[in-house]
């Protein structure tokens, strides 16, 4: 994590500049920047010259005292978390202005937010997303979800909804907004509540967030998985979570008893055709099986997000939809030896070396969530 001076970000932004300004919300502002790093050749020392490049990041910066503990929040629980796959990155920190003041420094996502991609108008150059892309997005959060609840530490996002789910240059979906979530010790026994009555106040995103969690001592991954189970209906429906003209206003409320009743087609988004093949349909079914049991009453009876991931990826090969590995995956144990091995062959064998190919990754937040999204807008007024 490297530490940027406030004289390099206000350069970067332009000072700060309103064309810069990606997005806005109760906390603070995003602004787009480009930044000058200085990036290896490769390693090995000796003295050699380090080469300079201009990256395109955002820049988180609060804009008052409240909107300071919240950034404050998310830059020491993602730099505890660590590097996780399907997590928006961490690049770096910055000195503010202010005595204490600390800004936020992270990819840039420019394909804005699942919220947009599902939300915006349809047109003939953005039509709806397929279902196979629904599908994926689901799982690459799914994943980044699982892995959230199983590190060290364990950390629950609280706030998971389509706004803070971003989308790269690279088609994958990547968590982001962390000024809510907290780091938390694992109950007793194994059990998902953390065994502390001391914590946070109970906070998310009305619609996203879990009935259940109604005081400090019930904060454990079913809250996390209640609100993936929400994100779930609303990618398949696309439909809105909270829809004020529509009754019941709920997705789940709206959602979850067609489910149940075996009327799964009622709930599939309109704008797309149905699936064309029984394996398709049955898919796409089994995804909405698996958002009903997220949104259960009974937290008792929610799936852990190891379980999520199984039945999605399941759906995915069931219906014949290739799932894309991580590009960072080549990255790896697996992946050094497999280049080990690759190289050593091409030297001593004579075998014709194996290209891997590699594309540059941009990333954004979304404007409602503080993200760094592609357009500036007004608090959503789903946030809290």
């Amino acid at each position: 994590m490297r530490e940027f001076s406030f004289e390099e970000v206000e350069a970067a932004t332009g000072g700060f500049a309103a064309k810069n300004l990606v997005g806005k919300g109760s906390h603070g502002n995003v602004y787009v920047a480009r930044l000058v790093c200085g990036c290896g050749d490769g390693g090995g020392g000796g003295g050699r010259v380090r080469k300079k490049k201009v990256v395109v990041v955002a820049v988180k910066r609060a804009s008052h005292a409240l909107g300071e503990a919240k950034l404050a929040n998310e830059i020491a629980v993602l730099a505890a978390a660590g590097e996780v796959a399907g997590v928006v990155n961490l690049v770096g920190v910055a000195a503010g202005r202010r005595e204490g003041e600390r800004m936020l420094v992270m990819e840039y996502m420019a394909d804005g937010s699942l919220h947009d991609l599902l939300h915006r108008p349809t047109t003939a150059r953005q039509p709806p997303p397929p279902w196979p892309r629904r599908v994926e997005i689901a799982l690459d959060v799914a994943e980044a979800v699982r892995a959230l609840h199983g590190g060290e530490p364990r950390v629950i996002h609280r706030d998971v909804k389509s706004a803070n789910i971003l989308l790269g240059r690279d088609g994958r979906a990547r968590l982001a907004d962390f000024s809510l979530a907290v780091k938390v010790p694992a109950a007793p026994g194994g059990g998902g509540a953390t065994a502390a009555a001391a914590g946070p106040a109970p906070a998310g995103t009305i619609g996203y967030l879990d009935p259940c969690y109604t005081e400090p001592g019930r904060l454990g991954p079913e809250s996390d998985v209640f609100s993936f189970g929400v994100v779930l209906l609303e990618l398949v429906s696309g439909r809105k979570v909270m829809d004020v003209s529509a009754s019941p206003s709920s997705i789940v409320a709206w959602a979850v008893p067609l489910v149940a009743a075996g009327m799964a087609r009622e709930v599939l988004d309109g704008r797309l055709p149905a699936p064309r093949r029984a394996r398709e349909e049955r898919a796409v079914a089994r995804v909405l099986a698996v958002a009903a049991r997220c949104v259960s009453e009974a937290v008792e009876r929610r799936p852990a997000m190891s379980d999520v991931v199984a039945e999605l990826h399941a759906a995915l090969e069931s219906a014949g939809w290739p799932h894309r590995p991580r590009r960072r995956d080549a990255h790896g144990l697996a992946g050094a030896l497999y280049r080990r091995v690759v190289s050593w062959g091409a030297s001593r064998l004579h075998v014709r070396r194996r290209r891997v190919r590699t594309s540059k990754i941009e990333c954004t937040e979304h404007s409602g969530s503080e993200g760094s999204g592609a357009q500036a807008q007004p608090d959503h007024p789903e946030a809290n």
